[in-house]
């Protein structure tokens, strides 16, 4: 068993913007299959660019805040409720555009 408890987790800088923190809950390795279960802050203006993995599927669930995710050219508002699933090669960027902090719980699962 473990147990994660938000508010004592260290935040740590996403691999794609040292200005967008992070608070892992789950490590690649400690779960087969999961390669993080993290909850990301975006503060107002910032983005993780755009990018992809050939290895593994993300999902975004938008906790709090709004913003953008550019998915393969096309962009989906993002709101409170709206979970995104990024299949391997897919090119994704999300991007704060509100004026307050854009919160989002990402999952990335391994592809088999």
């Amino acid at each position: 068993m473990k147990i994660s408890i938000l508010k004592k987790l260290p935040e740590e800088p996403i691999s794609h913007n040292n200005h967008i923190l992070k608070k892992v809950m789950v490590r690649n390795g400690e779960i087969p299959g999961i390669t993080q279960f993290s909850k990301a802050y975006f503060p107002p203006g910032q983005t993780a660019e755009g990018h992809t993995h050939k290895d593994m599927y993300e999902v975004f669930l938008t906790e709090k805040g709004s913003g953008i995710m550019e998915l393969n050219g096309n962009k989906i508002p993002l709101e409170p409720g709206i979970c995104i699933t990024v299949e391997p090669y897919e090119v994704h960027e999300v991007t704060n555009t509100g004026k307050d902090e854009l919160i989002v719980l990402i999952l990335g699962i391994i592809k088999d």
